[in-house]
């Protein structure tokens, strides 16, 4: 079994407050785990209206398999024009680990 975890810490544009902060957080959540399946949430920075911490998991038998995922997850929110990707952090683990 091999685990990916990726966590983005992104900047947003022109938001004022949290609740417009949660209108462009939420779609991209929900676009990663429609299009990719995987497990994402916002995992830190709330606080914060400009900030945002994006992350999400996948599971899979292939190394390999979670390698494309997690590039097609990158690319996807690096392409989005509401936020600039600042960093993306990869990990992995694998029954090796201990």
């Amino acid at each position: 079994m091999f685990v990916g975890t990726l966590t983005f810490d992104l900047l947003l544009g022109d938001v004022h407050s949290l609740k417009e902060k949660r209108s462009i957080v939420r779609p991209i959540v929900a676009e990663l785990q429609r299009k990719y399946s995987v497990c994402a949430a916002e995992t830190g920075n709330q606080d914060l209206h400009r900030r945002a911490e994006i992350g999400l998991a996948v599971v899979s038998g292939e190394a390999g398999y979670v390698t494309e995922v997690l590039d097609s997850c990158e690319r996807l929110v690096a392409g989005r024009p509401e936020v600039q990707l600042l960093s993306a952090r990869r990990r992995y683990h694998n029954d090796d680990d201990e």
